[in-house]
C-alpha cells in the first residue's frame, strides 16, 4: 500500500496529526463533547486546541455550537458527518498500513 495525502485512499493528512487525531477520537465517542474537557483530556492550551479545531473545521470535519450556561459561553465541538466517515477511513488506512 502506497500512503499519500489523498482522502480517497483513506489516509488523511488533516486528521493525522497527534492532536487532531486524539481531537477526532474523542468527538468519534460522543455527540458532543464541550471544548474545555478536549483541552483537559489532550493536555493542551486553548490556543493550541483552538489552532487544531480551526483546521478541522476549514475542511469541515468538525463543528462548534457556542452557548451560554451559567453566565458563561461555552463551546461544544462535533464531528460532522464527513468528518466522522473521513475518522473512520483514515483509522481503516492506518490499520492497513500496520498490517490489522
Amino acid at each position: 500500500m502506497t500512503v499519500t495525502d489523498n482522502v480517497e485512499d483513506g489516509f488523511d493528512a488533516t486528521i493525522h496529526a497527534p492532536n487532531r487525531l486524539r481531537i477526532c477520537a474523542l468527538l468519534e465517542a460522543a455527540e458532543q463533547v464541550e471544548f474545555s474537557l478536549v483541552r483537559d483530556r489532550l493536555g493542551v492550551s486553548d490556543s493550541v486546541l483552538s489552532k487544531h479545531v480551526s483546521v478541522l473545521m476549514e475542511a469541515g470535519y468538525v463543528k462548534q455550537v457556542k452557548a451560554v450556561r451559567e453566565t458563561r459561553q461555552r463551546v461544544w465541538l462535533s464531528l460532522t458527518r464527513s468528518g466522522r466517515a473521513a475518522y473512520h477511513a483514515h483509522v481503516a488506512a492506518l490499520r492497513a498500513i500496520v498490517g490489522e
